[in-house]
């Protein structure tokens, strides 16, 4: 099929062109209880096509994508394409060239073994502790190795396998005719078995202390913890700013060389873009693009050091051998997480929604489970929300030593924000 594109490509006239064909290779489970409800072996094909047409003599270059179905006829894929030059035609963008072949692409990693993942899963679940009041409701299992092809006319030509795998789990924790479900969505490579246990034993504790949690107060401005896989959203920001397209598209201010938080009193921050992460669901050794994926510092003791993007963006910016980043790893901070977890502070460890806007820092997540630290006694609460932005948040931010990782990402264990705003439902007594 590849092929016969290629062909219809260079007799359509594009003036470049990329494709990627991905074969999803997975089993997938259902189980109900402790029981195994139904399961499935899936095989998925998908075709993407990039076409791309040089407008007004090279001054800008259109680009417009799709999807050929694997089983299209000749005729249909003559309709695609021609769709697809038009549309190009009507982009104007100013121009850049695509990848150029690579000779170091790093060599084919180890054969993906889904049934031993799928097996590794099923005895991480079964090994945790469950009680007659907290217990996990249902759970499916999906285990895939992903195999990447992606050429473009520029002779980039290479194949990535990798797997990728996703845990869905509903848990129930009941008391005096009460009943409360927590929902988790688990997505990593393989199966870290310790790491899995560990967070569903603490998700079936949330469970249980939700039932006797009491309304929060409202605390006005106050320190939060995170301790969960919602901090992703913190540390993101700081990623998301370093991104090509946020610089040149003026979302990010941020310039290399200088600090990215002014005036710091915390912790500083430090983050590597890294080609392999252990475990890690996008451990890819190139981007989609074909750039090589390499250890690169973004920013370096809180100074930003190197932005990073897409082959558009990055020569906008007139980056030299950039490429898109997928796994990142956060350095720890001064002090341990018991240290964080100092003085007055709620801690949240289950919203209902969480978010920080990687513009413009904007906080923003409602309570569903929360312990509020007071006095040297803690309450289990929940209701109402926390908000604030992370331009003065991050100038007292605090984090521990101690670092986890979540999936793409290596952040430190605990993190701790000032000055949040804590509207709470209940008067504080």
């Amino acid at each position: 099929m590849l092929d016969i594109i290629k062909k219809k490509l260079a007799a359509l006239g594009c003036d470049a062109w990329k494709l990627t064909e991905t074969v999803n290779r997975g089993w997938e489970f259902y189980v109900i209880r402790d029981r195994l409800d139904q399961n499935r072996a899936t095989e998925v094909k998908t075709i993407s096509v990039d076409v791309f047409k040089s407008i007004e003599n090279g001054k800008f270059l259109g680009s417009a994508s799709g999807e050929i179905p694997p089983t299209a006829s000749e005729e249909e894929i003559d309709e695609r394409l021609a769709a697809l030059l038009y549309q190009a035609g009507l982009v104007k963008n100013p121009y850049y060239t695509l990848q150029d072949k690579q000779v170091d692409v790093p060599e084919k990693r180890e054969p993906v073994d889904v049934e031993q993942i799928a097996e590794n899963f099923f005895r991480a679940i079964r090994s945790v502790e469950q009680t007659k009041t907290e217990d996990i409701n249902s759970y499916e299992i999906f285990v895939s190795e992903i195999t990447r092809h992606t050429l473009n006319s520029n002779g980039v030509e290479y194949t990535c396998t990798y797997p990728k795998s996703t845990v869905e789990m509903v848990v129930n924790a009941r008391k005096d005719g009460h009943e409360i479900e927590l929902y988790r969505i688990y997505t990593s490579g393989t199966c870290d078995a310790e790491k899995l246990r560990s967070d569903v034993a603490d998700v079936l504790r949330f469970g249980r202390d939700r039932l006797t949690a009491v309304p929060t107060p409202k605390l006005g401005t106050g320190a939060v913890v995170f301790s969960t896989g919602d901090a992703v959203e913190i540390y993101n920001y700081f990623v998301f700013r370093m991104n090509a397209t946020m610089k040149y598209r003026r979302f990010s201010d941020w310039e290399i060389g200088k600090p990215v938080v002014e005036n710091a009193q915390g912790d500083i921050i430090s983050v590597e873009a890294v080609s392999s992460l252990p475990n890690s669901s996008r451990d890819y050794p190139v981007d989609e693009e074909g750039a090589v994926i390499r250890d690169r510092w973004l920013i370096r003791d809180g100074v930003a050091e190197n932005f990073f993007g897409s082959r558009q963006y990055s020569q906008y910016l007139g980056l030299q051998d950039s490429s898109n980043v997928y796994n990142v790893r956060f350095s720890g901070g001064k002090e341990s997480a018991e240290q964080i977890r100092r003085g007055d502070y709620l801690e949240v460890v289950e919203f209902s929604d969480f978010h920080v806007d990687p513009m413009g820092g904007d906080i923003a997540g409602e309570i569903r489970v929360g312990y509020w630290h007071h006095d040297g006694k803690i309450t289990v609460v929940t209701g109402g929300s926390v908000s604030g932005n992370m331009l003065e948040a991050a100038r007292t931010m605090t984090f521990s030593s101690e670092t986890r990782q979540f999936d793409t990402h290596v952040i430190p264990a605990v993190t701790r924000l000032e000055g949040l705003r804590i509207t709470g439902v209940a008067d504080v007594e």
